[in-house]
């Protein structure tokens, strides 16, 4: 299904709604650059709120689908994977306009990351669980990925939560800086146009071309330091370690 976008209080607001809780695989992948190639196409001059569902932000990536790819030993394969993962988070972080991400509830692994693409990072006051939990269920995080948790979150932070893999509470990710404000579900869109409208349309190339600045020492490291780190991660996430740790968290979550 595609992603649904309304324009609101002069607001592209973007509902992901791939399936329930917006596990990230190749439907999600198109559904996310089909909602991009139209808000270029005919909301170009606005700025864009992303958004989830239900108690849902996104539970990151569809494990059924990936463990499947990272077992098969096909390198090309994974290193395909690994490439349209890449470019949806690129596409977000990388969008001219101001970005932010309404967090209706869980953003883990990399539903989390899709937050930290954002430019800004609004949370509904519920109970919801917030990681980045690659590590401990056997997947090695991609450097290009790091770039982008240092740069939202802090090295020191960003340190922590990949290396730790934990899971936070939202009292706990609020302390940690995860977001830059919390406020009452109620509040949740009301609060993320605020932030989006931070500017005036007359100012878009301002922020544009601020936003690239800001970005830009992240984008070299993406494009021509993590790229030989990267070459690795076929060989990581097929390591016989690794593969256990995958199959024991796929045996968690299928309950067999």
């Amino acid at each position: 299904m595609a992603w649904q976008i309304d324009v609101i209080d002069d607001c592209a607001v973007v509902r992901m709604n791939t399936n329930k809780v917006n596990v990230q695989n190749d439907a999600f992948f198109k559904d996310l650059h089909d909602a991009f190639d139209r808000l270029e196409k005919e909301f170009s001059e606005l700025p864009v709120i992303l958004t989830g569902q239900g108690d849902v932000f996104s539970a990151g990536i569809d494990f059924k689908y990936s463990f499947e790819v990272f077992g098969s030993q096909n390198k090309e394969r994974i290193r395909q994977w690994y490439a349209e993962y890449r470019a949806t988070n690129l596409r977000i972080f990388q969008y001219p306009r101001p970005t932010v991400a309404a967090i209706n509830g869980h953003a883990i692994a990399g539903g989390l990351i899709t937050a930290l693409d954002c430019d800004f990072r609004i949370a509904a006051r519920k109970k919801a669980k917030f990681g980045l939990n690659e590590v401990p269920i056997g997947i090695p995080m991609p450097a290009a990925y790091v770039e982008i948790i240092k740069y939202a979150l802090g090295s020191q932070v960003g340190a922590l939560t990949t290396l730790k893999g934990a899971l936070y509470s939202l009292e706990q990710a609020e302390k940690l800086g995860f977001f830059h404000e919390v406020v009452e579900e109620s509040e949740l869109l009301s609060t993320a146009i605020a932030y989006a409208r931070c500017i005036t349309a007359d100012c878009n190339v301002a922020y544009a071309m601020s936003k690239k600045a800001l970005q830009d020492s992240v984008i070299q490291q993406i494009e021509h330091r993590t790229t030989l780190l990267d070459e690795q991660l076929p060989n990581g996430m097929s390591e016989e370690g690794n593969r256990c740790a995958q199959d024991r968290r796929r045996r968690e979550i299928m309950g067999s």
